[in-house]
C-alpha cells in the first residue's frame, strides 16, 4: 500500500515485492511540462518501442528531478519491464543512493546487473542494501545474494528473471490502484503560455520552500475511491483550487518556492483521475512529501474541509518540516453570502502569519489578492481540470460543465492582469479541446503581457 493511498480512503492490498510499481505513478512537476506527465510520456514511447524517444524524455526530466526516489524507481522499473536493461545502468546507477532513495532502485540496478553480468556491481548495490539494516528485505536480498554467488560460479543465473513479477505478484492489469502526487509549481494559468515574456518573475537566491497539499475530505463521501469516479462536485473542486491558489500567492513572492500537491489516481486498465483525500496526512505523508519533492520542504500546509449544514468549514495547519510539528492551526467559516469575505480575510492572514513580501514593480505580471475569491477559486479548479485532461491524468468526462464557469468569470477578467492571462489560458485550453463554449467578447488587461497572451488565441 502506498503512502498516499491512504489518504484516497483506500483499502490496503499487497504491493510488488520488488518495491515499485507495476506501472507508472510517478509525481511530481518541478519542470514547465512537469515529471508526472513526462514520465507517462516516456512510458507510452517505451510501449510503442521509441526508446530514442523515451530516453530523450528521461534525459530531459534527470536534469530537474534526478535526485528524486520516485523518479528513479519509475524510470528503472519502466525500463527494466520492457527490456531496456543497459539504459538503466546508463541513467539510474550513477545518481543512485540508498540512504536518499530507499532499496527499490537499488533492486532495480541488482537485477540490472544480474542480467548483465556484472557480479561485482550487483554485490555492490548488495551489500549496500544489506547496510540498511532493513528486515523486511532481508529474505529478498538473501535471494540475490545467492544469485550473485551462483553468477560468479557458473557465469549465469536461473530463477530470478529480471523486472517480471515474482510468483504472487501483481501482474500489470491486476495491479491494485495507486495514489501519486503531482505537484504544481507554478500558477496553473502559466502553463501555455511560456512563449509570453516578463509573464512570471524568476526565482532566485535563498529561498523558502513551502507547500499547499490537497485538502481532505473525511467525512463527505461514504466511499471517497468511488467518489473520485464521479464527474467533480464542489467540495472535490475546492479541495485542491484552495491549495493551488495559496501556492500561486507564495509564488509572487521573492522570499518563497512553492508547490501545490495534488493527488491523482492511477489503475491498471481505467482512466487515471483525481484522488479524493478521505482522511487527513499523516506526519508519514508529510515526510514522503518533503523527500520526494525538489530541494526539499520548509513549510507545508495542510486542511480539511467539510460542510456543516449551510456552513463551510475549513480548518488548516501549518508544520514546520525540519521539526516535522504543527505549528499553528487555523479554523474558517463561511456560507454562501459571506465566503468572499472570509475567503479574502484568510488569504490576508496567511500572507502576514509566513511574512509574505511581494516582488518590486517590473519582475513579473502585477498580481493581487482576488476580490471575488470564490470566483477566482472556480476558474482555478477548471483550469487544473483542463490541465489534468491534458496530461491524461483525467478524462473529459469527469469536468464540471464549463460554461458557468466563463459566465462567472467574465466581468472579472479584466482586473488585475493575472485575472486577464487566466481568462486566455482558460479559453486556450478549452478551446484545444474542443469543449470550449459559445462565448461573447471580453474586456481583457491592456498589460503587455496578457497582449502577448491574448495574440495566441487571435483573439
Amino acid at each position: 500500500m502506498g503512502f498516499f493511498d491512504r489518504l484516497a480512503g483506500k483499502q490496503a492490498s499487497p504491493s510488488p515485492a520488488n518495491g515499485h510499481p507495476a506501472t507508472p505513478v510517478a509525481a511530481g512537476e518541478p519542470s514547465v511540462a512537469g515529471v508526472a506527465p513526462r514520465l507517462l510520456a516516456a512510458r507510452e514511447k517505451l510501449d510503442a518501442k521509441d526508446l530514442k524517444g523515451a530516453m530523450a524524455i528521461y534525459e530531459e526530466v534527470l536534469v530537474t528531478a534526478g535526485d528524486r526516489a520516485d523518479v528513479l524507481v519509475t524510470i528503472s522499473g519502466d525500463l527494466g519491464s520492457t527490456g531496456h536493461i543497459p539504459q538503466i545502468i546508463e541513467l539510474v546507477a550513477p545518481r543512485y543512493d540508498a540512504l536518499r532513495h530507499g532499496p527499490a532502485t537499488g533492486i532495480n540496478l541488482i537485477q540490472a546487473y544480474l542480467a548483465v553480468r556484472d557480479a561485482d556491481a550487483a554485490q555492490h548495490v548488495l551489500d549496500i542494501l544489506f547496510s540498511l539494516n532493513r528486515p523486511e528485505l532481508e529474505e529478498r536480498l538473501h535471494g540475490f545474494s545467492n544469485a550473485v554467488a551462483e553468477l560468479i560460479n557458473h557465469g549465469d543465473v536461473q530463477g530470478i528473471p529480471a523486472f517480471t513479477p515474482q510468483p504472487g505478484e501483481p501482474k500489470a492489469a491486476d495491479a491494485p490502484a495507486g495514489v501519486a502526487l503531482v505537484t504544481i509549481s507554478k500558477p496553473i494559468w502559466a502553463y501555455g503560455l511560456e512563449t509570453v515574456t516578463d509573464l512570471l518573475p524568476k526565482k532566485e537566491g535563498k529561498l523558502r520552500r513551502i507547500a499547499f497539499a490537497q485538502l481532505s475530505l473525511t467525512g463527505v463521501y461514504p466511499d471517497p475511491d468511488e467518489a473520485s469516479r464521479l464527474p467533480e462536485d464542489e467540495l472535490g473542486r475546492l479541495s485542491r483550487a484552495i491549495p493551488l491558489w495559496f501556492a500561486e500567492t507564495f509564488y509572487f513572492s521573492p522570499l518563497y518556492a512553492s508547490v501545490a500537491a495534488l493527488g491523482c489516481v492511477h489503475e491498471p486498465g481505467s482512466p487515471n483521475r483525481p484522488a479524493i483525500f478521505g482522511t487527513d496526512w499523516t506526519v508519514d505523508n508529510l515526510k514522503k512529501l518533503a523527500d520526494t519533492t525538489s530541494d526539499g520542504l520548509d513549510y507545508i500546509f495542510t486542511g480539511s474541509l467539510k460542510r456543516d449544514g449551510s456552513e463551510y468549514v475549513l480548518i488548516m495547519r501549518v508544520w514546520e518540516v525540519k521539526k516535522m510539528r504543527e505549528r499553528k492551526q487555523i479554523t474558517v467559516r463561511w456560507t454562501a453570502a459571506t465566503a468572499d469575505a472570509e475567503l479574502k480575510k484568510l488569504h490576508e492572514y496567511l500572507q502576514a502569519f509566513m511574512e509574505w513580501a511581494p516582488y518590486p514593480e517590473g519582475q513579473g505580471v502585477p498580481y493581487a489578492t482576488p476580490g471575488t475569491p470564490t470566483v477566482w477559486l472556480e476558474a482555478l479548479g477548471a483550469l487544473l481540470g483542463l490541465f489534468l485532461v491534458e496530461k491524461n491524468l483525467q478524462t473529459k468526462e469527469l469536468l464540471a460543465p464549463l460554461a458557468p464557469v466563463f459566465d462567472a468569470f467574465a466581468p472579472h477578467a479584466f482586473s488585475p492582469p493575472a485575472s486577464s492571462l487566466a481568462w486566455v489560458s482558460l479559453r486556450l485550453r478549452a478551446s484545444a479541446l474542443g469543449i470550449a463554449p459559445n462565448l461573447s467578447e471580453v474586456l481583457l488587461s491592456r498589460h503587455p503581457t496578457v497582449v502577448q497572451a491574448r495574440a495566441l488565441i487571435g483573439a
